[in-house]
């Protein structure tokens, strides 16, 4: 009843009309990549026999994931560049906030999850048939769904029923939970002190589990006789960790460094690497490069 905002105000990446018509054709390209690798990866595991697999099965459903996750930011962000609109209405931001945080921690948790099915295929093969089954597969993915929204639902509905009552500027080219509590009219620390601690558990929780599961597959990939064997699987090892070092190190800098309060240009850029430069090189790393999907691949073709 006290909120008299009707819209945000989205700065964006640019000040210049020349660097918004370059951002435009940078992140157009960056995301039909995304959506052009990602549906790849979801009709080769979908519709090819010797794709289906635990491994495959939470590709598909990552793949499926970073579609939707992007497809929350990305499509308003160039439609802003292109027309120079700024402005973004208060139910659609909040709408975007909400998904953007929870589809955005659900993919934190499917690397987890990734990193484990790894670990559980490289490390004990004889067991693997038997561990990851159908139905714990299935547990898997509806648990990352379950536990998101526990933790991220609540805070960010709190966020969506504070009063805001101007000014309404937020200097990013999307609704940033931590920029709308800057904005409102009342006191937000009880939020801001819940959101941390949630990604306090979030972020390094997740990192532990993926961090450990990749330690271990080293460890036993410096085990196989066959140098060649070895070589191939470092190179699969290194371009996954390469990824997930990027993706953590900028969401964490991002997002739990001492006495963040966010709004300055360079946490558009770290927001860059980690919500748009990671999710166009991972059905890449992950999938595509894979000699079982390039098979198939060709076979479709």
């Amino acid at each position: 009843n006290h909120t008299t905002v009707v819209e945000f105000v989205l700065l964006g990446l640019a000040n210049s009309r020349q660097w918004e018509i370059i951002l435009f054709v940078l992140l157009g390209i960056a995301y039909l990549l995304i959506l052009l690798g990602n549906i790849s990866v979801i009709s080769i595991t979908l519709t090819n026999n010797f794709l289906q697999t635990p491994m495959y099965y939470f590709l598909r459903n990552f793949a499926l994931l970073e579609i939707t996750f992007t497809s929350t930011f990305l499509p308003s962000t160039l439609y802003s560049l292109l027309t120079e609109r700024k402005t973004i209405s208060l139910p659609g931001c909040f709408l975007q906030m909400l998904l953007f945080y929870c589809l955005g921690t659900c993919t934190l948790f499917y690397m987890a999850v990734m990193s484990l099915d790894r670990y559980v295929a490289i490390c004990h093969p004889l067991h693997y048939p038997a561990i990851m089954n159908s139905r714990f597969c299935l547990q898997l993915i509806l648990g990352c769904w379950a536990l998101t929204f526990l933790l991220m639902f609540p805070p960010t509905i709190m966020t969506v029923r504070l009063p805001f009552c101007g000014p309404n500027v937020m200097n990013h080219f999307y609704c940033d939970a931590s920029l709308l509590l800057q904005l409102s009219c009342t006191d937000t620390g009880f939020i801001e002190e819940l959101m941390f601690i949630i990604l306090i558990l979030i972020l390094p929780g997740t990192l532990i589990v993926t961090a450990v599961s990749y330690g271990c597959i080293i460890v036993t990939i410096l085990l196989i006789p066959s140098s060649a064997g070895r070589r191939k699987a470092f190179s699969t090892c290194s371009a996954h960790l390469m990824v997930v070092m990027v993706f953590y190190s900028t969401c964490i800098y991002r997002y739990i460094r001492p006495a963040q309060r966010g709004g300055q240009d360079s946490d558009k850029v770290l927001s860059l690497f980690f919500s748009v430069l990671t999710q166009t090189v991972n059905p890449y790393i992950y999938s595509l490069r894979n000699r079982q999907v390039k098979q198939a691949l060709k076979e479709k073709i």
